[in-house]
């Protein structure tokens, strides 16, 4: 094997780790909030703890800072889009399965494709028509089959990939933004400063149990800050496209998790849905350059 193959099959292998990290925060999340954890307070822990990770961090390396105009819009981004979203997607997991909230969030790539042809006046070529009608498809199948869901939890996870897929069209708009991992740190910064102000206003409540704290800490360590730093360590070796590609794997993770820790089933046809779902990531995932990529792609 040569040394580029190896690298490139290290940074497959790390963005597969990422994807297992990122997907396992459904399933900490579920546990943390059967330990007394309100949703505002998770997110403020989640959000806080990783920013004191990772800016003694940047600050060591002496990584460059976004400044000016782009440091504005990260810290919108942060508050408004990034926060908007973490909260509709964990909210939403108290009201349907985890698996059903992850692959609804998994439709933003199609949400992205359609938003960008109407605000950004890219062309809909045949390929993108047949990934939107393959997610719309996965979509119907995993709703209409998902009977223990709430209504509210369904329109919760969809609101989640929109926001995202907002918050995505935005990242991709920044002309420098610094070094990835400062900019994550100021968007999980701003994100924190705003459950912060919430949690002022209406008080925290927080795990009443080791167990709680160790769900806790398993979403700050696990499902941010190390998934992160995997992510980013892998697209060095193999490209935002083969990383993208990769990176399909996270709502699958989070269906294997929540079968094996919650107990939670799903049918071949819920199954066939979600199949629907990634197999327009993919197709969508294929036709997008390394360019197109944006790295404050934080997931969700």
């Amino acid at each position: 094997m040569t040394p580029q193959s190896s690298q490139r099959l290290l940074g497959q292998v790390q963005i597969l780790l990422s994807a297992i990290g990122f997907g396992s925060m459904a399933i900490f999340a579920r546990y943390a909030y059967t330990e007394g954890t309100s949703t505002p307070t998770l997110l403020f822990l989640r959000f806080g703890l990783a920013a004191c990770l990772l800016l003694p961090w940047c600050l060591y390396r002496g990584l460059p800072w976004p400044r000016g105009k782009s440091l504005l819009v990260l810290i919108l981004m942060g508050s408004l889009g990034y926060a908007g979203m973490s909260a509709c997607y964990f909210s939403g997991l108290r009201y349907a399965n985890a698996g059903t909230i992850a692959l609804l969030l998994y439709l933003f790539p199609a949400i992205v494709l359609v938003l960008s042809t109407l605000l950004l006046k890219e062309p809909f070529t045949r390929r993108r028509l047949l990934a939107t009608s393959l997610a719309l498809g996965g979509l119907l199948v995993t709703i209409g089959l998902d009977f223990q869901a709430q209504p509210l939890g369904l329109l919760l996870g969809l609101a989640s990939a929109l926001i995202y897929s907002l918050y995505i069209l935005a990242g991709s708009r920044l002309a420098d933004s610094g070094h990835p991992l400062t900019s994550a740190c100021v968007v999980v910064s701003s994100a924190a400063a705003c459950y912060g102000v919430w949690l002022l206003l209406n008080g925290m409540h927080l795990p009443q149990t080791a167990a709680g704290w160790g769900a806790i800490f398993g979403i700050v360590l696990l499902g941010t800050v190390a998934a992160l730093a995997l992510f980013l360590a892998g697209l060095q070796h193999t490209g935002a496209t083969q990383a993208s590609l990769l990176s399909t794997a996270e709502p699958v993770v989070t269906i294997l998790l929540a079968w094996l820790f919650l107990g939670e089933s799903m049918s071949l046809l819920q199954i066939a849905g979600g199949g629907l779902i990634l197999l327009a990531v993919l197709l969508i995932s294929r036709e997008t350059s390394p360019e197109a990529v944006a790295l404050t792609d934080l997931h969700d």
